[in-house]
């Protein structure tokens, strides 16, 4: 399992991950759009080489796999842990991704762009997230030219990204803001400072169970520090809003509450079928009741667990074959009531 679903991290009641992602292209290469395959073998070639002589030598931390010679499972599983995203996939015939031990550290291969590294890690951690993308950024620019402007930065395929090539983004559980009915306000006010608002999976993916993936937009005219730092305040602002909410609920509606949190975990630790939007749904209450210490005894990693083992290209793993929708709902049931402890 990756880092995040595994540990904790600070704020970790409402923060669940903290991601930094570098954009970069490499010198005298067309954008991965307009890439023959042989190019983009050389490409992976050249990145890969990049890894394995650095200078902090990280050729047994670092597993590459190609996703043409991934099944269509395993892909799935990368995007499901969060440490390849769907255009990636969608790119599958030419791209590739080094991943570490920990599955903390990502660099995804000809995606939008040539790479893009990736830090992943468990509740409110941008500064280090940053500090390790930043050092896996500078190991693999001694070895490999990108391609540069002095006055635009670093030139990537889609201009939201010139510049730092910096995306910061939190993924913040806010189910007190949605119950009290504050959600849209909060997330129209993001978007007016330029955050953008998406779901788990990024750039077009629903919102589901309360969870949001708040990020920069623009990353030209302003520094890495001032974008990360920017994000951390405007959060800082939502984490108190939501605990706000979160006690309004307390004091006024403590009985109901306590109600929705224990129906929600009812559900789950008895139904025969569940489907994703439900579970999550459901998930996101208990999670609340956890956080809150309404509800004992379960811990935040089990339910980052069940939320990625869920999904279904993680069932089909798990039972080792494909599976219809209806056997899906089937053994997401029966998955989420193992691990809550009721069978």
């Amino acid at each position: 399992m990756t880092k995040w679903i595994e540990e904790t991290g600070p704020e970790n009641d409402i923060i669940i991950s903290s991601r930094i992602r570098l954009a970069r292209n490499i010198e005298d290469y067309p954008f991965p759009i307009a890439l023959i395959k042989t190019k983009s073998k050389d490409i992976i070639q050249e990145v890969h080489n990049a890894v394995l002589t650095s200078s902090d030598k990280l050729e047994n931390e670092f597993v590459l796999s190609e996703l043409d010679n991934l099944t269509p499972l395993d892909r799935q599983i990368y995007m499901e842990k969060h440490l390849i995203s769907p255009n990636l996939i969608s790119n599958s015939d030419k791209a590739a991704v080094l991943v570490n031990k920990c599955e903390s550290i990502s660099i995804m291969i000809n995606e939008e762009d040539h790479i893009r590294i990736q830090c992943l890690l468990p509740g409110f951690q941008l500064n280090e997230a940053w500090e390790i993308t930043n050092k896996m950024d500078d190991l693999l620019e001694e070895k490999i030219k990108y391609a540069y402007d002095e006055q635009l930065g670093y030139l990537t395929s889609c201009p939201t990204n010139v510049g730092t090539g910096i995306r910061a983004s939190v993924m913040i559980h806010l189910p007190a803001l949605t119950m009290t009915g504050y959600i849209n306000r909060i997330l129209q006010a993001a978007n007016q400072i330029g955050l953008a608002v998406r779901g788990i999976y990024g750039e077009g993916t629903e919102f589901v169970g309360n969870m949001f993936q708040i990020s920069n937009q623009l990353t030209l005219g302003r520094s890495e520090i001032e974008i990360i730092g920017n994000l951390k305040d405007v959060t800082r602002q939502i984490i108190q809003k939501e605990r706000d909410a979160r006690g309004t609920l307390l004091e006024n509606n403590r009985l109901q509450l306590e109600d929705k949190i224990y129906r929600s975990y009812g559900i789950l630790t008895n139904a025969r079928i569940l489907t994703p939007q439900e579970a999550m749904k459901l998930l996101s209450n208990v999670r609340l009741g956890v956080d809150m210490g309404i509800i004992k005894d379960i811990r935040c990693e089990s339910l980052n667990q069940i939320m990625v083992m869920m999904q279904p290209a993680f069932l089909q793993m798990l039972a080792d074959k494909i599976l219809s929708t209806n056997e899906r709902d089937i053994r997401r049931a029966s998955l989420v009531r193992e691990k809550l402890g009721n069978n």
